[in-house]
């Protein structure tokens, strides 16, 4: 098992050096879900929320969290994000949302946090529009599925489970 890398030889935290790392095209791609009552489900749907077209906005809020991730993460990189991509999922079956965020840049550093900010980001924005009505809601199951780029090549969690 490799080290942790945000902490230096006197074990004392630091942001880790990527200044001499070679820029490569980075991709990551997060995923997550929110569950919710059956009728909260179906108002997101047919577009009968007052509030407005909430996946649409959760979609914005998604990209936007992506772009500060630098910002809320103590000890990530500030990274010039030059593609977020955000497609929800209605599942009536099991009366859930899906959210998959993809991020990507050329750069020294991953996007892994990007991705899965921006699912967070997306899916609290679900539940911030509808806990007037659902306030039971549950996010679930918030992680990394792809990474490429970077010395570390490609990682994928199908073939890592």
């Amino acid at each position: 098992m490799s080290e942790f890398t945000h902490f230096n030889q006197q074990g004392n935290v630091h942001m880790v050096d990527v200044g001499a790392k070679a820029e490569t095209h980075r991709v990551a791609v997060a995923e997550g879900w929110i569950a919710m009552q059956p009728e909260t489900l179906e108002m997101i749907a047919s577009g009968g929320h007052k509030k407005g077209d909430v996946l649409g906005i959760a979609r914005v809020a998604a990209i936007m969290g992506s772009k500060k991730t630098g910002d809320l993460i103590p000890l990530c990189h500030p990274i010039g994000l030059t593609h977020v991509d955000v497609d929800f999922t209605l599942e009536p079956e099991s009366s859930r949302v899906h959210c998959v965020a993809r991020t990507e840049t050329w750069g020294k550093t991953g996007v892994e946090m990007e991705a899965m900010v921006a699912v967070q980001m997306g899916l609290m924005t679900i539940y911030d529009m509808c806990k007037a009505v659902d306030r039971g809601m549950t996010l679930g199951d918030i992680r990394l599925v792809h990474k490429s780029g970077g010395k570390s090549g490609v990682w994928n969690r199908d073939a890592d489970v």
